[in-house]
């Protein structure tokens, strides 16, 4: 079966994917970015901003932007790298992965332009497999160097998640690590707390991170489990109500229905030597966590379900 690509209101093309119990995601071909992902009871689990940009260049705020070769303001390329403001394109051949199915999945890359090479002169292929699978949704970034030197980059997957009340969340699985504090000069604390609960801004990168972290949402009765590899950062982001105001596609109350916690490379970029290829991995899903409102088992979250 072909791929359901559709043209939006905005002109931009987006691929539909589904599965059979109902769930589904919605990817931009701009900037290779998730931008929907819905459970079976149509519920949306990603969070959109109502007042993102639609337009090309800009970075569309919400889903699930693609960062790429610069995390932020690191380095001296535009904010987050240029990979979420570029067209992508279908991906024919996506091996080694194997074959997929094109209902439920779909493979995009972006290859170096010109203009991307006067910024960034290094010749990369950049890969991205977007699946959903019943109460899943899967990320498989891919970079090659196709260049004759080695590079290095940084690379992350910022997910804008759907809360009911950021003050009723709770963040599980970076207890006692260090994080540096972007609210503090990038200075470096370890996390004290049991569990990350908010009532303010934050922007944190946290080092070293589990391969699962539990973003628990009191209100929903839902937890999101973040399962990652080979993104050994997470960072944690809410702007909070004065930042919120500050950005124009943002939205003045947004930041009170949204989380970020993303997978990331930053603190160590990821270095490539010629014709080498770097694979990461990252899985959301939910579970329902009815039992859980200060009774969830961290550790049956943290260590799966068995």
């Amino acid at each position: 079966m072909p791929l359901n690509i559709v043209h939006d209101k905005d002109g931009l093309p987006r691929i539909i994917l589904t599965e059979p119990t109902g769930s589904s995601a919605e990817v931009l071909l701009y900037g290779g970015q998730v931008v929907s992902w819905k459970n079976e009871r149509r519920e949306e689990l990603l969070f959109m901003s109502s007042k993102s940009f639609w337009k090309p260049p800009k970075a569309i705020r919400g889903g699930i932007p693609v960062c790429f070769p610069q995390f932020g303001n690191l380095g001296l390329l535009e904010q987050h790298g240029f990979a979420r403001n570029r067209f992508w394109s279908l991906d024919e051949d996506a091996s080694p992965l194997p074959q997929a199915n094109n209902q439920s999945t779909v493979d995009l890359i972006l290859k170096s332009t010109e203009e991307d090479i006067k910024a960034w002169p290094r010749g990369f292929e950049l890969r991205l497999r977007i699946s959903i699978s019943p109460g899943k949704l899967t990320l498989i970034p891919r970079v090659r160097n196709v260049d004759n030197k080695a590079f290095s980059f940084m690379f992350a997957l910022r997910n804008y998640l759907s809360v009911s009340d950021i003050s009723e969340v709770r963040v599980e699985g970076l207890e006692t690590l260090d994080y540096f504090d972007y609210l503090m000069n990038k200075e470096r604390f370890t996390e004290q707390a049991d569990a990350i609960t908010f009532d303010g801004e934050i922007d944190r990168v946290y080092l070293s991170t589990p391969t699962k972290i539990a973003i628990i949402d009191h209100e929903k009765k839902r937890t999101f489990e973040l399962r990652k590899d080979g993104m050994p950062d997470s960072v944690v982001w809410n702007p909070w109500d004065k930042k919120a105001k500050a950005l124009p596609d943002m939205g003045v109350d947004g930041y009170k229905t949204m989380l970020c916690v993303d997978s990331a490379a930053i603190e160590n970029p990821i270095v490539l030597k010629p014709f080498e290829e770097w694979r990461g991995r990252q899985e959301l899903s939910t579970v329902s966590s009815s039992y859980c409102s200060g009774q969830l088992d961290p550790g049956r979250v943290l260590h799966g379900f068995h």
